[in-house]
């Protein structure tokens, strides 16, 4: 069992729903629930995986599994017989017979025939009917010795399975990695191969973590967690002056993973949750890139946060002279406080009358921002650990092409999602330079690991726009965990393990 599991196959009666008729005869054909979790789980693992089933299933039973097996890119296996010797022969002919360990799921009323594969290199793993479930099933296969039979209670807990048995099998330099975001964010970053079941070269097997399964039993068997803790937000509330970590809500799953990791300090959080509140909050942010102006040299270009203002009510009556104060000019940017997390975090305006503001659509407390002329390119700017990647976008037009806009809109303010759309103007859509010239790579390279020094993030993003005359480098969003999709996927996600596992060596000195 040395190089760990090399294939896994599913059983018909592990997928499979009873679904019978008065009869007693198969009528129609679903999967049992944790089925489609646990196909969409291992579509990505990078462990060859396939269906198996026995002549006698009904015809539409046997429609949906190879059904599933196209969508998810699995194998099929057709038994012809109810042995051990039948099943080894499908899979040798397919996969080869290479150092390793198969891995089959099976329901326990379908169980006998196969135990004897416990006499091979075979591990089987048995899903208890319901009413026969044990409480003791996440741990089983942390013993010090590999069992060649597991006892499952939900299909949930395979994943788990996986990877407790290649650590085990491959040694302790294999670190186990939770990783916590929602379905399509975590969908993006698998499909790229970044959450691979089996070992990457630098020694990470990444588990999804379920708030289906105990919590604390999950923690107890993974050496870090990587989390998008913004993705569980429920709740912000940005009225009150107190700290932040006091007036967000997580979803209940985010508050229990929150408690234990507490209390198992020998697991790390990558990247701790209190770290990431500055990035929640678009007032703190602005603040913070107060502190850029310290990297700033004669003969370079200047690097800075843009000019801005809070308001709490957009019927300020002084409002005229606030702005001022604050440099800012029309057009401005209003973007909400709360910055993630939240149905309308993205709602935002571009406001070129102070009058506008009046009745302006974006939710309160509320962020002013400069709005800075940039010739429609943006920057975005990834930090992995101790290495930085950028990509050339698109952008927002000029305040001139924006004014145009305006007048085409009856001069009102334009409303937008930036997680949508951006207020582009149509007829001149590819007047913009996405070309890198004019950049000072090396200054917002310093910049770039200046936040990750004050923010102590591992992974994080954000957007630079240079101004138009004066050359200033912007730094207009920041942003934690990003999916970095525009950076090729063989030099991105090497660089995304490699920040992790720097990250994860470092607690473990430090904790030592």
């Amino acid at each position: 069992m040395g190089g760990g599991v090399k294939g896994i196959v599913l059983d018909a009666s592990a997928l499979l729903a009873a679904t019978v008729d008065g009869d007693g005869n198969g009528s129609s054909a679903s999967l049992r629930p944790g089925a489609e979790y646990l196909l969409r789980k291992l579509r990505y693992s990078k462990i060859p995986t396939g269906i198996s089933y026995a002549e006698g299933l009904s015809a539409l039973e046997v429609n949906l599994l190879q059904d599933k097996a196209k969508l998810y890119s699995f194998d099929c296996f057709v038994l012809k017989s109810s042995t051990t010797d039948d099943l080894v022969q499908e899979t040798s002919l397919v996969w080869g017979d290479n150092e390793g360990s198969f891995m089959y799921i099976i329901s326990d009323y379908k169980k006998e025939p196969f135990l004897s594969l416990n006499n091979t290199n075979w591990v089987t793993v048995i899903l208890r009917s319901p009413g026969q479930e044990s409480d003791n099933d996440v741990k089983c296969a942390t013993r010090s010795e590999i069992p060649s039979t597991v006892f499952i209670n939900k299909l949930e807990e395979v994943p788990f399975t996986i990877c407790l048995f290649n650590k085990k099998a491959i040694g302790k330099e294999v670190l186990v990695v939770g990783y916590l975001m929602k379905p399509s964010r975590e969908e993006d970053f698998a499909k790229r191969g970044a959450f691979p079941l089996k070992p990457t070269q630098n020694g990470l097997i990444f588990v999804p973590l379920n708030y289906e399964l105990p919590i604390s039993s999950q923690i107890e068997n993974i050496d870090g967690v990587l989390h998008k803790a913004t993705d569980e937000i429920i709740a912000a509330e940005m009225s009150s002056s107190s700290d932040f970590a006091n007036r967000v809500v997580f979803t209940k799953g985010m508050q229990e993973l929150q408690r234990c990791t507490e209390c198992h300090p020998n697991c790390s959080v990558i990247d701790p949750f209190n770290n990431i509140h500055s990035i929640m909050d678009r007032l703190k942010i602005q603040q913070l890139l107060l502190g850029l102006e310290n990297l700033n040299s004669e003969g370079h270009p200047k690097i800075r946060g843009p000019h801005f203002l809070k308001l709490n009510s957009f019927g300020e009556s002084q409002l005229e002279k606030r702005l001022a104060d604050a440099k800012l000019c029309l057009p401005t940017i209003v973007k909400p406080q709360v910055a993630c997390g939240v149905a309308d975090a993205h709602s935002m305006a571009i406001v070129f009358k102070v009058d506008d503001f009046k009745d302006l659509n974006v939710p309160l407390p509320a962020v002013v921002q400069e709005y800075v002329d940039h010739s429609s390119t943006l920057y975005k700017f990834y930090v992995l650990g101790k290495k930085v990647f950028y990509a050339v976008k698109k952008s927002t037009p000029n305040a001139d092409t924006l004014m145009k806009l305006c007048d085409r809109n009856g001069f009102k303010p334009l409303l937008f999602d930036s997680l949508k759309s951006l207020p582009i103007d149509k007829e001149n859509a590819h007047s913009g330079d996405t070309s890198d010239k004019g950049i000072d790579l090396q200054l917002v390279t310093d910049a770039a690991n200046w936040l990750k020094r004050t923010l102590d993030l591992t992974i994080l993003g954000f957007d630079v726009v240079i101004q138009e005359g004066t050359g200033d480098h912007v730094v207009v969003d920041v942003n934690y965990l990003p999916s970095f999709k525009e950076v090729p996927d063989d030099i991105a996600i090497p660089a995304f393990w490699e920040a992790i596992r720097d990250k994860l060596d470092l607690n473990s000195t430090s904790a030592s």
